[in-house]
């Protein structure tokens, strides 16, 4: 029954895809998926990780834990070399547009797909404890997805479709992943390796946060709707924490 949540938990990350595949003003929604994630992680970092990351894992392992963030940044730095350049030009916002998209799509699966296999182990871990506790943490972590799915499919959207279908798998099943992972080695697994994980997602976050979300909102035009995106974003991670 655990496994079998964690695996439930792509569905939601899939709904914020079919919205963004059945929404018919492309760009706007593309604006706001990105604001919208830009909201949900801003907010999982100041109300989630954060505050994790202080209380439990860096109080003993301070060092540790800074020396893992700044892995997580620098990794996403280095896969700028494998990954389509973005447009850093703010004064000519529709140049190369289409790898500016990529790019973030790309860097932000490849941080959500390890922030989620972490949370998979979570959920894992507490559904085997209480099914109705797993249920609200699996309710929690699925608002969070949504707006990551959101972001992914429209920044690949114009990608080749089996490369899209691919990374959407990927990161649909991370949870999944995460919860295989902990039938497989929970003998050997402690808090010291998951507070390492957080860390390094963490970092990744905070990269994608600053360098990518930010800006592309920057070039974008209309305010109002980037604003609405934020909020919303807020909440939904705040009613996932609620329910968690």
């Amino acid at each position: 029954m655990s496994l079998f949540i964690t695996f439930l938990l792509g569905i939601f990350f899939l709904i914020g895809a079919a919205v963004i595949r059945l929404a018919k003003n492309s760009e706007w929604i593309e604006q706001l998926s990105v604001s919208l994630a830009f909201g949900s992680m801003a907010a999982l970092v100041l109300l989630e990780l954060l505050p994790e990351i202080l209380t439990e894992f860096a109080k003993e392992h301070a060092l540790v834990s800074l020396i893992a963030v700044i892995l997580g940044i620098a990794g996403l730095k280095i896969l700028d070399l494998f990954i389509p350049d973005h447009d850093s030009d703010l004064a000519a916002p529709t140049k190369n547009h289409h790898d500016n998209m990529v790019h973030i799509g790309m860097i932000s699966a490849i941080a959500i797909i390890l922030h989620n296999t972490v949370e998979g182990m979570t959920v894992y871990s507490v559904t085997l404890e209480s099914i109705r506790h797993g249920a609200l943490l699996s309710l929690g972590v699925g608002l969070h997805n949504i707006p990551m799915g959101m972001l992914i499919y429209s920044s690949l959207e114009e990608e080749r479709r089996s490369k899209r279908y691919v990374i959407m798998a990927l990161a649909s099943l991370s949870t999944f992943l995460g919860g295989l992972l902990m039938t497989l080695i929970s003998p050997w697994l402690n808090e010291f390796i998951i507070g390492i994980l957080v860390s390094v997602a963490l970092g990744m976050i905070l990269f994608i946060i600053f360098c990518e979300l930010i800006p592309d909102l920057l070039r974008r035009k209309h305010w109002g709707l980037s604003a609405v995106g934020i909020f919303c974003g807020i909440l939904i991670l705040v009613a996932g924490t609620f329910l968690e």
